[in-house]
C-alpha cells in the first residue's frame, strides 16, 4: 500500500526545488584558454592598437569622438554576446575585439593632450571636441587599476568563479567582460608607456612584456601560485604586447617603427583574426562545448516519486 505521508514529503521536495532552480542546462559561452586562444588574444588586441590609431589618427577623428563611437560599438557587440545562448567563436572575438579599439582610443583620450609630442606633422588639433584630458600615463594607469580592482572586488563578493570556462551566468559574464574593457585599456597604457616614455621604443617594450609573460608561463608549474591568478596577470599584460607590436608595425622608422601604417597592418591583422576566428567556428561545431547541467529537471523529481511509491 502507499504511504500518503512520504509521497507527501517528496511532493514537497520537489516543489521546493522546482522553486529554486530552472529544469534547463545552462550552455558555456567563453572558451577554453589554450594556446590558439593567446594567439588570438594578442592579435585582437594588436589589430586593436592599429585600427583605433587609424580612426583617431589616421582619419583625423580624434580621441574624443572615435571613443564614443568605438565604446557604442562595444555595447553593441556585447549585448549580441550576451544574448547568445552558446559559446560563438565570432561573437566573443568581436566582443574582444571592440574592447581593444575602445581601450585604445580611452587610454589615448585619458593620457594625452593636445601638445606636438602627440599631434605629429605640424597639426594644431585633432578632430571635434577636446584633444584629451593630458593626465599621464602613472596617472592614467592608477586609476584604471583602482577601477580593475574595484570591479575584482565586486565580483569576489559575489562568490562566482573567476575561472572563465566555468561562467555561466549573465551576472557572471558582466563582470568578466567590464574586467575585460578596463583590463585592455589598462594595457594599453601601460604599453603606450613603455613605447614611448620608458627609452625601450617599440621592439622593447615588446621584448619585455614578452619576457614577463614567459615567467609567468614558468609560474604554472609552482603550486603555490593560483593559476587563475596568472591568467588575468597574462590577460593584462597580453594588451600592451598587442600595444607595442601594433606600434612597431605602424610608426615611422625614424621612431623605431616599420611605418607599415595603421590602414595596411589593420587589414593584414583583420583578415588573420577572421581565419582563426573561422578555423575557431570550425572547431567548435566539431566538438561543441559540453553544457553545465543545473539540479534535476521536474521529470527526474516525478520519475524519483514514482519510484518511491
Amino acid at each position: 500500500m502507499e504511504n500518503p505521508e512520504v509521497l507527501t514529503d517528496l511532493d514537497v521536495a520537489a516543489r521546493q526545488q522546482r522553486a529554486a532552480t530552472t529544469a534547463k542546462s545552462v550552455m558555456k559561452k567563453l572558451p577554453e584558454v589554450t594556446l590558439a586562444f593567446w594567439i588570438m588574444k594578442i592579435a585582437a588586441t594588436t589589430l586593436g592598437e592599429t585600427a583605433g590609431d587609424l580612426f583617431a589618427q589616421t582619419l583625423k577623428l580624434g580621441y574624443f569622438l572615435t571613443t564614443i563611437a568605438l565604446f557604442l560599438l562595444f555595447v553593441v557587440t556585447l549585448v549580441v554576446q550576451l544574448r547568445s545562448r552558446r559559446y560563438n567563436p565570432f561573437f566573443y572575438w568581436t566582443v574582444i575585439l571592440s574592447t581593444s579599439m575602445a581601450g585604445t582610443t580611452m587610454s589615448d583620450f585619458m593620457n594625452r593632450d593636445a601638445s606636438a609630442k602627440y599631434l605629429s606633422g605640424g597639426s594644431t588639433s585633432l578632430g571635434w571636441g577636446p584633444q584629451g584630458l593630458g593626465l599621464g600615463y602613472p596617472t592614467g594607469a592608477a586609476i584604471l587599476i583602482s577601477v580593475l580592482v574595484v570591479i575584482f572586488a565586486v565580483w569576489k563578493l559575489t562568490g562566482m568563479t573567476f575561472v572563465i570556462r566555468d561562467i555561466v551566468s549573465f551576472r557572471g559574464e558582466a563582470l568578466f567582460w567590464s574586467a575585460i574593457l578596463v583590463s585592455n585599456t589598462l594595457g594599453t597604457s601601460m604599453g603606450d608607456f613603455l613605447s614611448d616614455s620608458s627609452g625601450l621604443g617599440y621592439a622593447g617594450g615588446a621584448a619585455l612584456v614578452t619576457g614577463v609573460l614567459m615567467v609567468l608561463v614558468a609560474l604554472m608549474r609552482v603550486p603555490a601560485v593560483p593559476n587563475v591568478l596568472l591568467f588575468w596577470i597574462a590577460f593584462v599584460l597580453t594588451r600592451p604586447l598587442g600595444a607595442t607590436a601594433g606600434d612597431f608595425l605602424t610608426k615611422p622608422v625614424a621612431k623605431g617603427g616599420l611605418d607599415l601604417g595603421t590602414a595596411g597592418s589593420s587589414a593584414v591583422l583583420l583578415a588573420v583574426l577572421i581565419g582563426l576566428t573561422g578555423y575557431a567556428h570550425i572547431q567548435e561545431r566539431r566538438n561543441p562545448a559540453p553544457s553545465t547541467a543545473l539540479p534535476p529537471e521536474t521529470g527526474e523529481c516525478d520519475d524519483a516519486t514514482e519510484r518511491a511509491d
